[in-house]
C-alpha cells in the first residue's frame, strides 16, 4: 500500500472518531447549532419580524467574524482521499481537515454529517440523516446529495487500495427514495485495480431498503501533482 494510502487508513477519518477537544469542540458546536438554524428556517412559519431579528443577528456575527484572521493554511480539503494526512493543525491533531469537510465535517454546518466506519477487509460503511434543507421530493433526500455523499463514501473505500486517487466517473442508480430524517446506510468497498484506475462499488439502504447503487472510477494521482496543487494553491492566496 503507498504511504499515503496507509496514511488515510490509519486515520479512520480521525475528525469523525476522536473526541473534539479545545477549540475543535467549539466549533463543532457552532456548526451543529448552524444546522439547527438551517433545519428549522426552512420548515417554519415565521412573521417578517421576527425573520428580520434572525437576519440582522447572522449580520452581525458574520462582520464580527470577518474581522478575525484566516487560517494561514488550509484545512478544508474536499477531496480527502488526497488530503495532506500528515500535517497537524494548531492543536496538533492530524487529520483535523477533515472536520471541515462539506459531508463528514462536523466543524461543517453545510454537512449532515455522515459518520464512516471501515472492516478490516476495507469494507466502508457511512451512515447519516439527512434533514429537511436536503429535501428533494416531498420528504425524500435530494439526488444530488445522495450522488454527493457516495463520492465520500466510495473515496474512502478506494483508499484501502494500493493508490488512492480522484474522482475519474460515477454513476448512481437511484432505485427507491431515499427518506429524510431516518439513518441510511452507505456501505461501500473497492473491487479492482487496473494500473491508475481503482473500481469502486457501493449501496445505499434505509433499513432493509435498497435506495440507490453507485460505481466509481478513481484515478491515481500521478507522483508530484500533489504537491503542485498544493503549491498552485499558495499561489493564489498569496496574491
Amino acid at each position: 500500500m503507498s504511504e499515503i494510502g496507509h496514511r488515510l487508513k490509519q486515520l479512520r477519518w480521525e475528525a469523525n472518531n476522536t473526541p473534539a477537544t479545545g477549540i475543535w469542540l467549539l466549533r463543532r458546536r457552532l456548526a451543529s447549532a448552524m444546522r439547527l438554524v438551517i433545519e428549522r428556517l426552512v420548515t417554519i412559519e415565521a412573521p417578517s419580524e421576527e425573520l428580520e431579528i434572525a437576519a440582522q443577528r447572522l449580520e452581525e456575527y458574520a462582520e464580527r467574524l470577518a474581522e478575525r484572521p484566516k487560517r494561514k493554511r488550509y484545512v478544508g480539503f474536499s477531496e480527502a482521499v488526497v488530503a495532506d494526512a500528515e500535517t497537524e493543525d494548531e492543536e496538533g491533531r492530524a487529520g483535523g481537515h477533515f472536520d471541515f469537510s462539506p459531508l463528514i465535517g462536523r466543524s461543517n454546518p453545510l454537512s449532515p454529517p455522515i459518520e464512516m466506519s471501515a472492516e478490516d477487509d476495507g469494507t466502508v460503511h457511512g451512515r447519516a440523516v439527512f434533514g429537511s434543507a436536503y429535501e428533494g421530493p416531498p420528504s425524500c433526500v435530494h439526488g444530488g446529495y445522495i450522488a454527493a455523499a457516495f463520492d465520500e463514501v466510495l473515496g474512502y473505500a478506494e483508499t484501502f487500495t494500493e493508490r488512492p486517487g480522484m474522482t475519474g466517473t460515477l454513476n448512481i442508480v437511484y432505485r427507491t427514495p431515499t427518506p429524510l430524517h431516518q439513518e441510511v446506510v452507505f456501505t461501500c468497498k473497492a473491487d479492482r485495480v487496473e494500473g491508475r484506475k481503482i473500481f469502486v462499488t457501493g449501496t445505499l439502504h434505509a433499513g432493509d431498503r435498497l435506495c440507490a447503487e453507485a460505481s466509481a472510477i478513481f484515478v491515481g494521482m500521478k507522483e508530484g501533482t500533489y504537491a503542485q496543487l498544493v503549491a498552485a494553491r499558495a499561489a493564489r492566496e498569496g496574491a
